[in-house]
């Protein structure tokens, strides 16, 4: 079959969480690195399509190719893993513990930093002619959207700070989502359909994602968007990397063990009781 059920989806899941805590330290760096780079590639370009059409459900509908194709090659988010290596840990699986979760989640974390902080430089090269002139139109529109996804938040003191929390929830409800919809399918086109709706989503309601903000905003600071470090890490990406954690496990990863992977849960014990059974032995149709 080229489409896996719920209750068959979550071995799946719980696998490739238990394989990236395995992973060494180079490969999990590098996968980080590399998924990165390729979504802040994809943002770069959303951003250059909606720039220069005026059309911004054009480049919503367009980002999500940077996201298929990190996660064709199986390289690493953070907010990925928000969601997959915590089920590995609740399903015990041998070498998974919180500080081998930690140590994931931290080796993501900057390898993803220096992904997209790399192709931020690289584009702010190419919208400035190697910072020879100001700005083109896509590198002052990239530079408004940091000033206004910090300063703008600032504004409303705690009432920006729970909606900038909020929106990094949301985020990571439709990305997590996305990340195991990757595995619901096992020819590539089906894992393309099934990745492509969350994302795009996300992206086009404005939700708060942690790694396309490490492009996004050290590229405006590149390009002289009027806001400090501070502001960024304050009024963006610390929260942000909360709110992801909190709608990646709470709004996916949990509920969705809960109800089909747990000890004890009727679709698990169904599904363990079907392995036992002899090959020789036919099942009920």
């Amino acid at each position: 079959m080229s489409y896996l059920k719920p209750a068959e989806l979550i071995g799946t899941v719980i696998d490739a969480g238990a394989s990236k805590v395995m992973l060494s330290t180079r490969d999990t760096l590098l996968r980080a690195i590399l998924g990165g780079a390729l979504l802040s590639l994809a943002a770069a370009f959303a951003v250059t399509v909606s720039t220069t059409t005026g059309i911004p459900l054009l480049g919503a509908l367009l980002f999500p190719v940077g996201f298929i194709m990190l996660y064709l090659l199986g390289f690493d988010l953070l907010t990925g893993v928000f969601v997959l290596t915590p089920l590995a840990w609740l399903d015990r699986r041998p070498g998974v513990t919180v500080g081998a979760i930690l140590r994931n989640w931290g080796l993501v974390f900057l390898g993803n930093f220096i992904g997209a902080f790399s192709v931020a430089v690289l584009m702010a090269v190419v919208v400035t002619y190697g910072f020879s002139t100001p700005p083109n139109e896509v590198g002052e529109a990239i530079g408004h959207i940091g000033e206004g996804r910090t300063l703008g938040y600032a504004e409303h003191g705690f009432a920006g700070m729970l909606t900038l929390f909020v929106r990094g929830v949301l985020c990571n409800w439709m990305v997590a989502t996305g990340v195991i919809l990757s595995m619901v399918a096992k020819d590539v086109p089906g894992k393309v359909v099934a990745m492509w709706m969350p994302i795009m989503l996300f992206f086009f309601m404005g939700f708060e994602h942690s790694i396309v903000n490490m492009f996004l905003f050290p590229s405006g600071l590149l390009l002289g968007g009027d806001f400090t470090i501070l502001d960024y890490l304050i009024w963006n990406e610390i929260p942000t990397v909360l709110g992801n954690l909190v709608g990646g496990l709470l709004c996916v990863g949990l509920p969705f063990y809960a109800t089909y992977g747990r000890p004890g849960s009727p679709r698990r014990s169904a599904r363990v009781q079907a392995s036992e059974v002899p090959a020789s032995v036919p099942t009920a149709v």
